[in-house]
């Protein structure tokens, strides 16, 4: 099963190293810092941005599992980490950056 078929669990458990390159692995275009993984979306302007912005806060509320977010006017930093895991990465996270590049890869004029 693909990381967009996955949905988010509750009380997800940290993973190790070698997990975590694995999942990384499968969402090119992630960095992973400090227990964090993190990706920045470029968009045409500022409508777009906050289009995508409402489609990734509608997504975390699906998935109960919520990234931080930075706006800026054409640009989007979008990190996550599971808090409940003790801040470290778990698969939520990466289930959940599958689905933001998914919504990114679809968005108007992709």
């Amino acid at each position: 099963m693909t990381l967009l078929e996955r949905h988010s669990t509750h009380g997800a458990a940290a993973l190790d190293p070698q997990a975590i390159a694995a999942l990384l692995a499968q969402v090119p275009g992630w960095q992973a810092i400090d227990g964090t993984i993190a990706r920045e979306y470029g968009f045409r302007d500022y409508r777009e941005t906050i289009a995508f912005v409402n489609a990734v806060a509608a997504m975390a509320e699906s998935e109960n599992h919520h990234p931080e977010l930075t706006v800026g006017y054409r640009r989007c930093l979008v990190a996550y980490t599971t808090h409940s895991a003790g801040g470290a990465l778990s698969e939520n996270d990466f289930i959940c950056a599958a689905k933001a590049d998914a919504l990114y890869a679809q968005r108007p004029g992709a």
